[in-house]
């Protein structure tokens, strides 16, 4: 095979028209044809939940946040803790907090109107430069770079680029630009994402039927799969602590609030200790939040971006009268989907109350 011809749009957008993922929050070819505009609200709120989540993972919580705020107004308006809990188990806490305070910018400081372009939208809150271009392509269709991970394969094997992530990502945006078309940008935009979900896979790339695959550098002298090379992976360091699962004689279990900035930040959890690399007093049952018949129950391991968490957990009948407000508040273990608990606390809840949940994700 000879390549001849550099990439261009009008293979992709063909194959995209054709075979295009059905997804809640796009406006199909057919649709735009028939004069069906995109929703900004919905392509913001999809891009924000789909930052390092499967779409199959985010459809759901998408569905739930339509469903509760169909308009930015509304989700504005409603209760931080609501949109916390209706966020918990998705992951990576800050994008709920940047969503309620962008929520309220575009409601209150541009009268329920997002901006229409790549720089209006990066001056609201949690959007960077990622969001800013898929909002602006998808949304209003302005040309726009849009580059995630599925992206970020496409090209890295369209143009073989041996330099390894992420000091590649420059070189690839910039051939993504240079390729992405005037006309249709918000589809060229989601059929290379496509095309990246379904054909350009990381393993077993189904080639035959890439609508590149006549210019594709990696699959004309070497090995597709190898691409994007990426630079080696550091281990993750592993932070230890312990969690306390307290019930009270009516079948409450102790929770509290954690603290709005930081990692989990406004989330709901049970008492724990600091979380920390040191195997020590600190982390164990002698730094319990109050004295009481505590059990261990076993460890549970959580992974997160920068770090491993191990979390010693244990549990105890008290009297509710014993422990006292300062600790936190009560919640009916049977009525914990309430909360706003991350998957890290719903894990270590059911290790020592097995029937508090179905089986946590992550």
């Amino acid at each position: 095979m000879t390549i001849q011809k550099k990439p261009a749009a009008e293979p992709l957008l063909a194959w995209y028209d054709r075979h295009h993922r059905d997804l809640p929050w796009r406006i199909s070819p057919a649709m735009a044809k028939r004069g069906v505009k995109p929703d900004p609200y919905h392509i913001w709120l999809s891009e924000v939940m789909l930052q390092q989540t499967t779409v199959a993972a985010v459809k759901a919580y998408f569905a739930k946040f339509v469903g509760q705020w169909p308009t930015v107004a509304d989700l504005a308006a409603a209760p931080s803790e609501d949109v916390m809990v209706a966020w918990a188990g998705l992951g990576y806490y800050a994008r709920a907090r940047n969503l309620k305070k962008c929520a309220e910018a575009v409601a209150f400081e541009h009268g329920g109107r997002f901006p229409e372009t790549e720089e209006g939208l990066k001056s609201l809150p949690g959007i960077g430069d990622y969001t800013s271009a898929a909002v602006a392509a998808i949304a209003f269709n302005r040309n726009a770079a849009v580059m995630d991970g599925n992206v970020e394969r496409v090209i890295s094997r369209l143009y073989a680029i041996d330099a390894p992530l992420p000091g590649s990502k420059p070189a690839m945006k910039a051939r993504v630009a240079a390729m992405t078309p005037d006309d249709r940008p918000g589809d060229f935009a989601q059929a290379m994402m496509d095309l990246g979900a379904t054909i350009c896979t990381p393993k077993r790339p189904a080639c035959a039927l890439c609508p590149f695959n006549d210019v594709c550098m990696a699959l004309e002298s070497d090995d597709p799969e190898r691409f994007p090379v990426k630079a080696a992976k550091k281990e993750k360091p592993v932070r230890l602590g312990a969690a306390f699962i307290a019930v009270d004689t009516d079948g409450h279990l102790l929770l509290r609030r954690r603290p709005e900035s930081g990692l989990l930040g406004g989330m709901t959890e049970v008492p724990t200790t600091a979380w920390t690399s040191r195997v020590d007093g600190e982390t164990g049952v002698e730094a319990a939040p109050f004295a009481a018949g505590w059990q261990a129950c076993g460890t549970v391991t959580h992974v997160f971006t920068h770090f491993e968490l191990r979390l010693g957990v244990y549990r105890a009948q008290v009297s509710r009268g014993d422990v006292g407000a300062v600790h936190g508040f009560w919640a009916p273990v049977t009525n914990l989907d309430g909360e706003a608990l991350p998957t890290a606390m719903k894990k270590a809840i059911a290790a020592a109350i097995p029937t508090a949940f179905s089986t946590p994700k992550g």
